[in-house]
Parts: C-alpha cells; structure tokens; sequence
C-alpha cells in the first residue's frame, strides 16, 4: 500500500515536512541600462530627422512614379539577368577548378583572381570602354560593327555584374562540391555512372544545402549593387531616383525613396531565401525549424490558451 501511496505522489510535490524552495529569478540590470540607452539612441535620430530641413511629404507624392516603377522592374531584371550569368558561370568555373586538368584549373584559378580582385565599378568603366582597344567587333558573317555601338548600356551593366559575380558563385559552388562526401562519387562510379551524370544526379542535389545560403545573400547583394549601373548610363531605380530629385530639387528625399524601394525588395527576397533553404534542409533535419507564420500561429494560439491547459 505504501509502495502504491508513492508512486502516485506526483514528482514536484515536495517530501513531507520539506519546506517548499522559493526561486528568485537572476536580475540583469545591465540589460535595463542598455535598452533604455539604445531607445534614448533611437529616440534621438528620430527627433533629429524630424528636425530637419527634408520634405517628407516628397516621398509619398513620387513613390509610386511611373519613372520609380520602371526603375524598379529594370533593377530587379538586371538582377535576375547577372545572377543567371553568375550561377551558370561560377558552376563552369568551379568544376573547371576542381578538373585535373592543369590548364583548365590554371584559367579558372587567373579568372577568380582577376575579377574578385578589381571593383565592380572599375570593371564596368572598363568594358564601357574597350573601344579603345577593339574598334569594332567582328563576327565574321553573323554580326559587325562599331564597339561603342555593340556595347550599349545594358550589355555592360550585364557583363560588368554578371561575370564579376560568376567568380564569387565558382567558389560558393566549389566548397559545395567539395562538402559532399568522395564516396558518393565512387559509389556512382561503381554503378557505372559517367562522371557528368554523378555531377548533375547525384553531387549537385546533395550541394545545394551548402550552396543555396550564400547564393541567397548573393542575390540580395547583386540587387544593392546594380545601382553602380548608373555610372554607365543604364536607367535603374537609383539613376530615376537621381533624375527625379534633380529636376523637382529634392535630390535627398529621393535617396530616400530608392532606400525605402531596396529595403522592400530585398525584405521579399529574404523570405524566399528562408523557404528555398528550408525547402533544401529537409534531407539533413530531422525536423524542419517553424516558419515564420507557424510561430505567430503558435504564440496567438499560447496567448488564448488558460494558464496551465495541456495541448491534445
């Protein structure tokens, strides 16, 4: 009878006789003191902006321009365009680095160096004006003329961000190659599998979990970048933006306005970036993190829930 008295006794009740222990929580004062300086901090820009000599109500009145909306689907095609240049480049260049073959690698090792030791802007002022070294271009039957008139603005936005990207993208892809284990190669081999069919089928999909995050923030980069493009005369968000605050004297507010416009479609683009990377963790979890609208979910559910219910 005893030993059954015992077993029921729940596990926090506390023995007989035994005063109950009252914990007291560990205080931070440091946290206290730190929040309240960076509200003060916030606090503080926000009256200075406040105060200042900027026209805000310029913001609202041009934000849905039509020369803005333009710019805007130009820089995200830009974008989509240099990053296609960029993967499809940067995956050549990494198999080409890992190859045996010395002259491949060697070419591949000088082309990495070369464009991720030069700025970006410096190379699209380059290709802008390499007429200097090739007048014109010739390709024999198919296509000649004069290099100022071959290299318009969008060609060189293209080749300027495109090619610059592929060398940063070679190396994401080849650490993501090299993050599979060997054996899954030599297991396909031993299937009789061709080499470029264990690299598409079997290597590359096992990759994408290493290559996928910083591809992501590579993406989000390249759409901040494209605003160097004005330096060459190709319209994008920023040079409307620059346009439009120099003919109607806001140059400012329009800065503004391109920031609020980055800070949205780079804001999208990091959701996508989150699901396509827990889409590619499925393999290695064996439970997939809560997105975001399930955490919400769960907090509204926790909130309407009486203290101490227990979830079926």
């Amino acid at each position: 009878m005893t030993d059954i008295e015992k077993k029921a006794q729940p596990k926090d009740t506390p023995p007989a006789g035994a005063e109950a222990i009252k914990a007291i929580p560990v205080r931070h004062f440091g946290r206290y003191v730190s929040a309240a300086l960076a509200i003060a901090v916030l606090v503080a820009i926000v009256y200075a902006f406040g105060q200042g000599r900027i026209n805000w109500q310029a913001i609202p009145d041009y934000f849905f321009d039509d020369r803005i909306l333009t710019g805007v689907g130009k820089t995200l095609l830009l974008t989509v365009l240099s990053m296609v240049i960029g993967i499809v480049g940067g995956i050549v260049l990494a198999v080409m680095r890992l190859s045996r073959n010395p002259v491949t690698s060697s070419i591949a090792w000088f082309y990495i160096w070369f464009f991720r030791g030069t700025p970006v802007l410096v190379q699209l002022f380059l290709w802008f004006n390499l007429g200097l070294v090739f007048e014109y271009i010739n390709l024999m039957p198919f296509y000649k003329d004069y290099w100022s008139n071959f290299m318009t603005p969008l060609l060189t936005a293209l080749l300027g961000l495109g090619l610059n990207e592929a060398a940063y993208m070679a190396e994401i892809c080849r650490a993501g190659l090299l993050a599979v284990d060997e054996g899954q190669t030599e297991a396909a081999h031993a299937l009789g599998m061709s080499h470029g069919k264990t690299l598409w089928r079997i290597v590359i999909p096992q990759a994408m979990r290493v290559i996928v995050p910083p591809t992501g923030n590579e993406v989000i980069n390249m759409l901040k970048t494209t605003s160097l493009v004005a330096a060459v005369q190709y319209p994008e968000l920023f040079r409307y933006a620059q346009d439009i605050g120099q003919n109607s004297g806001a140059p400012v507010e329009m800065y503004f306005l391109a920031a609020a416009w980055y800070l949205i479609m780079t804001s999208i683009l990091s959701v996508g970036q989150y699901y396509i990377e827990r889409y590619y963790a499925r393999g290695s979890s064996r439970q997939l993190p809560p997105t975001p609208w399930q955490k919400v979910k769960a907090n509204m559910l926790s909130l309407g829930r009486p203290k101490g219910a227990v979830t079926s």
